[in-house]
């Protein structure tokens, strides 16, 4: 904290800034720590309080909004892109997209504090042709209290923070050495688990002309079952006649309408 607290007080609002917007835009960098020590560095009266909570603020909804926009144009292919350090992409993108299917709205209020949805909320917010004015109107109120939660944090327990990182300091090389063991595990444990989950991102696939042609033979073992997700499919949505509706977020009961004894083809955005 001492180290950060010296950077952010040597180069002001910089710092800050690029911390917290390279976080909002899905790098894997602690703004939150970021904002506790730039509270901090507030309360020592290196910083502006005020200026400090404009800079997170500014950086964070800056952030947001190009992944809502790139989210908009891009759509899940953004969100697969951003998922692609997640040892189960699909997986990723579905509990992002729950998240919404059951939360709504307000997922964008409460997504900063939840790991992995904060990066995925603003494009699937886009993606799911959120209008922008709404989605900036949610985003300021949870990047309000976000930033507002860890700045005030570090500015109120400024003594409390420094005294922590001098008893770190006192054992720092320990520390060093138990923080270097436990990355080099992270890693270990994070290759073993995608390892393990490589086998499901293989997703099997048929040509268009093979369905076609069973459909076209009049073939009554086949059944096509649209499964776009929540955000991609409405009443007035197109689908490929004949086919089912069905709804990813919602498995467990939908799957009770599909039959055991049919060849089904899925298809999705």
């Amino acid at each position: 904290m001492n180290s950060l607290l010296t950077t952010i007080g040597q180069h002001g609002y910089l710092v800050l800034f690029g911390l917290v917007f390279a976080e909002a835009i899905g790098l894997p960098v602690p703004a939150a720590v970021a904002l506790v020590g730039g509270g901090a560095a507030a309360a020592a009266h290196l910083l502006r309080l005020p200026a400090v909570i404009g800079t997170a603020m500014l950086a964070m909804l800056l952030g947001d909004s190009l992944l809502y926009i790139l989210g908009r144009h891009m759509g899940w292919a953004l969100l697969g892109l951003l998922c692609k350090v997640s040892t189960n992409p699909e997986s990723c993108i579905l509990r992002s997209a729950e998240s919404f299917y059951k939360r709504g709205k307000i997922t964008l209020v409460i997504a900063k504090f939840i790991p992995g949805v904060n990066t995925m909320a603003p494009p699937l917010a886009g993606s799911m042709k959120m209008k922008f004015e709404q989605f900036l109107r949610l985003d300021i109120i949870g990047a309000s209290l976000y930033a507002l939660a860890y700045i005030m944090l570090g500015f109120l327990f400024r003594d409390f923070l420094a005294s922590i990182t001098h008893g770190f300091h006192v054992v720092g090389r320990s520390f060093e050495e138990v923080l270097i063991f436990a990355v080099i595990g992270y890693v270990i444990y994070r290759l073993w688990l995608y390892r393990k989950h490589r086998v499901y991102r293989i997703v099997p696939r048929v040509q268009v002309e093979e369905l076609a042609h069973r459909l076209a033979e009049g073939d009554n073992n086949v059944m096509i079952v649209d499964v776009r997700s929540h955000g991609y499919y409405d009443a007035g949505t197109e689908r490929i006649k004949g086919s089912v509706r069905i709804e990813p977020n919602n498995l467990n009961e939908e799957l009770q309408r599909i039959p055991k004894d049919r060849d089904i083809y899925l298809y999705c955005t």
